[in-house]
């Protein structure tokens, strides 16, 4: 039994699951599936019944997809704890249809107990919130030993949920891509084929298209680096840091490499950091993170006059552990409410146009938010329209002698 159930749980993409599950469940109920199928089936002598079905019971309910057992009128007679929370209707001994409201499925059953051939559906719901399974729909042989009656058919339910999200964001994340991409490369194309043209003898034009031809293709490189350094980031945000860095080492360099940008700006950038700030981190990527926070600020929170970055430390209540945190704060134009739950976003901007012109991938915040979810800690984006914007990134503080691998942001 454990050997089938762990070949039943390692190979659900790749195998017929219904037939799997319902050789388990025939395996366990053995003959009192005739009884629960309302079938007149003689149970073979040397079947241990009882013993057989509380096994099926505890193996429905350590499968975590929902699977229903009815027989051949399609009324309920198994359903493992998984069914129940998708289904809270499903009873016992009632008709499926009272719980599930889907014709595709009820055909299925007929169609399966017709042909005796196992197929795939789909089956969607939307309330609380919208969720779409595969449902696999296969008849359930009698077991050995067990003579007449009609076999009963076994329903498993498979969440298409998730795997149906990250392709709407694949497909968005292409799309944005592409069209992030396709502007300058059109203005590219544009500009050249005016130099072969029109603007073949004329110098001071062809140096002014030079100009904006090379800005163009600063952005697609800027762009292509940001696509490239969040692919490298996420395949390794599952592996946390385990080398010590001193935060404040790493904001001095970065406000350092920022101050030309902020007095071209006008702006004045300040540091606030007593001391060493430890934490385990990625120094490249933590400067990463300090660069775009500041830049942000300096680029889109610049017309306040002044951006302050500081270093903190605070002591959680609740777990009583010891945080550290850069706190990057404008008093820019702000952000109004909606815009923030959405601005770690691939490619969200709250002013499209203006972060063009200022150079922006829209790859910047997402970039941080990886980032800082690879170091365990937090991300948090406080505005106010008309005072400025303040993140916050937080990071358990390391403390010598810790294991790194316990090391974890407070909740």
């Amino acid at each position: 039994m454990t050997i089938g159930l762990g070949v039943f749980a390692a190979g659900r993409g790749t195998l017929d699951v219904p037939a799997v599950a319902a050789s388990l469940v025939v395996l366990c109920l053995g003959g009192t599936i005739g009884s629960l199928g309302r079938s007149r089936i003689v149970r073979a002598p040397e079947s241990p019944g009882a013993n057989r079905h509380s096994v099926a019971e505890a193996l429905l309910a350590n499968i975590p997809d929902p699977v229903i057992l009815v027989d051949r009128r399609a009324v309920v007679i198994e359903v493992n704890p998984a069914a129940r929370a998708l289904l809270p209707a499903l009873k016992l001994r009632h008709p499926l249809s009272f719980a599930l409201r889907a014709p595709d499925v009820l055909d299925g059953i007929e169609e399966v107990l017709r042909t005796g051939a196992s197929l795939k559906t789909l089956y969607a719901t939307r309330v609380p919130t919208e969720r779409a399974f595969e449902v696999q729909i296969g008849a359930l042989p009698m077991p050995d030993g067990v003579v007449g009656g009609q076999p009963n058919v076994v329903l498993f339910l498979r969440d298409l949920t998730s795997a149906r999200r990250l392709e709407a964001m694949r497909v968005d994340f292409v799309a944005n891509a592409s069209h992030e991409l396709r502007t300058p490369l059109a203005s590219l194309l544009g500009f050249i084929e005016t130099l072969q043209g029109p603007a073949r003898n004329d110098p001071p034009a062809r140096e002014r298209f030079l100009g904006i031809m090379k800005a163009q293709a600063q952005r697609m490189a800027r762009l292509v680096d940001d696509l490239l350094s969040l692919s490298r980031i996420e395949l390794r945000e599952h592996v946390a840091p385990t080398q010590p860095v001193d935060l404040t080492r790493i904001a001095r360099q970065m406000v350092d490499t920022q101050g030309p940008l902020a007095r071209d700006r006008g702006v004045v950038l300040s540091l606030a950091a007593e001391g060493a700030f430890p934490i385990l981190g990625e120094r490249d990527e933590l400067l990463r993170v300090v660069e775009n926070l500041v830049e942000n600020a300096v680029r889109y929170g610049g017309s306040g006059g002044r951006v302050e970055v500081a270093l903190r430390r605070h002591t959680d209540e609740a777990s009583g552990r010891t945080n550290v945190e850069i706190v990057v704060r404008d008093h820019g134009p702000g952000i109004a409410a909606e815009h923030i739950p959405r601005l770690t976003e691939r490619f969200y901007r709250v002013d499209v146009a203006s972060s063009r012109d200022q150079g922006g991938t829209g790859l910047g915040l997402a970039i941080v938010k990886h980032i800082v979810n690879r170091h365990r800690g937090r991300l948090l984006i406080e505005s106010v329209l008309d005072d400025g914007t303040t993140v916050r990134a937080i990071f358990p503080e390391f403390a010598p002698g810790a294991n790194p691998d316990v090391v974890t942001p407070s909740s």
